[in-house]
């Protein structure tokens, strides 16, 4: 048990974790890293060793859940044919993570906004991860017959927009339901592109 205490990637899991829980219950700004060294059992050496400042370690868990989005909508859509399919299940699935982890995309959604340009800048990194993804699986539907040529890049960032605003609201309110942005906005999305749903 000694041996994983000192591995350094366990302390920086231990480290996010206790970051996410003390975000998620007082915010961004009273956040205090001592907080963060009790909870996660380390020091606040360990914590600079890992993460210069708060602001960083905040950054790391965006990063951390856009990697679990994109590991997530990957492992969906690789079992899926070429095309308008893999859009469907993509969308899909973004909105099903989004769901199943509301409290992380709370905290990075929507107290992130607040911290000015380094997140901002963090933002757009992040939005324009997935806008590649969603280009990308739109030229193959397009490659494959499914919809007819469209400027693939414009679309994936008004898909972002859309897809953005629907989630912010949603994790700030709790409305709409998962299930009504299912059913409104993925036909939307796919209409906008000339394909209707069967």
């Amino acid at each position: 048990m000694l041996t994983n205490n000192k591995n350094p990637l366990n302390t920086r899991e231990r480290i996010l974790d206790a970051a996410l829980n003390i975000f998620s219950r007082k915010g961004y700004y009273d956040t205090k890293l001592d907080e963060i060294v009790d909870e996660s059992a380390t020091s606040k050496g360990a914590i600079y060793f890992h993460f210069p400042n708060k602001e960083q370690l905040f950054l790391a868990l965006v990063d951390q859940f856009a990697d679990l989005l994109e590991r997530r909508v990957n492992e969906a859509i690789v079992q899926e044919a070429q095309g308008i399919q893999r859009v469907r299940v993509a969308l899909e699935t973004c909105l099903n993570t989004f769901g199943r982890y509301r409290r992380p995309a709370k905290i990075l959604l929507v107290q992130a906004a607040g911290l000015g340009n380094t997140f901002e800048k963090k933002r757009n990194e992040v939005n324009e991860r997935f806008a590649n993804l969603i280009a990308i699986n739109l030229q193959e539907s397009v490659a494959v017959g499914d919809i007819a040529p469209l400027d693939v890049e414009v679309v994936a960032y008004a898909w972002m927009g859309a897809i953005y605003e629907v989630i912010i609201r949603w994790v700030h309110t709790g409305d709409p339901e998962p299930e009504r942005i299912m059913q409104t906005l993925l036909p939307m999305l796919l209409r906008s592109v000339g394909y209707e749903q069967k």
